[in-house]
């Protein structure tokens, strides 16, 4: 089954959600997936990758 779709990433869920942040505007939204990004980012370096995808996922939340 060649046909699956490549699995995304924890670098480029960091890169999307980055670039999410980026595009916000300013404000208590941005403040506080700020939080969780950089949470994510020190996930990612100690190579926990499901606690880097949750709080990836919660800086998403965020910012909606």
């Amino acid at each position: 089954m060649d046909n699956k779709t490549p699995a995304t990433t924890t670098a480029d869920k960091m890169k999307t959600v980055k670039a999410a942040w980026d595009a916000a505007p300013a404000g208590p939204k941005k403040d506080a997936a700020l939080k969780h990004f950089r949470a994510a980012e020190k996930a990612q370096s100690d190579h926990k990758d499901a606690d880097c995808n949750r709080e990836l996922e919660a800086a998403r939340h965020a910012l909606v």
